[in-house]
């Protein structure tokens, strides 16, 4: 039996709007089509996990309880069943981590946990971060242009502009190769 593949994402700014150290389950907002898109990679047979930084635990600004209840939220807008695992590290950026993204720990977890190929797996975020995370730990990797994605410096595989067309890459990845016309909103980063 062949190793699951998985798509990581980022939480803030990749999957729902960006909101400085959300503590708040009624600022929660999912941006559009992130509940069809994860529908369609668990249809095609990925895990999907969410791996996020959360120093405002870490900062004292938001309770972990708080947290918690964004989450909660989060999963009720994405509807049941289309997340496997959540990831969460509250560590601040001074101190030494294994977790804390770039650091690829929560990815490795992950792949631990529930027996992932990271080779076939791709590492979904907004921030230079999240795609040297999922560089470090093994998987493609692709930028969206949502939350901080156009302000961003990185070099990932991929850069799309929201959670939508990086799912259409994921699939069409998940296919075999891709055709050599690619959509302008849809572009590889790397030769």
């Amino acid at each position: 039996m062949s190793r699951a593949r998985a798509v990581f994402f980022d939480r803030d700014g990749t999957l729902m709007e960006e909101v400085h150290y959300c503590g708040d389950p009624a600022r929660v907002r999912v941006f559009p089509g992130v509940p069809d898109a994860l529908r369609k990679l668990k249809e095609a047979g990925f895990r999907t996990f969410v791996i996020t930084n959360q120093t405002g635990i870490g900062r004292g600004l938001i309770t972990e309880a708080q947290y918690h209840a964004v989450q909660e939220e989060l999963l009720r807008q994405i509807g049941a069943g289309l997340i496997d695992a959540i990831y969460f590290c509250a560590d601040l950026p001074a101190v030494p981590s294994t977790r804390r993204k770039p650091e690829p720990g929560m990815v490795l977890e992950a792949a631990a946990d529930y027996d992932i190929d990271l080779a076939r797996s791709y590492f979904i975020g907004d921030k230079s971060t999240d795609i040297e995370c999922g560089q470090r730990a093994g998987t493609r990797t692709i930028l969206v242009l949502t939350g901080y994605g156009a302000e961003q410096g990185s070099q990932p595989d991929f850069t799309a502009h929201d959670i939508t067309q990086a799912v259409q890459i994921v699939l069409r990845g998940s296919h075999g190769p891709a055709s050599g016309s690619e959509s302008p909103c849809i572009s590889g980063s790397r030769p």
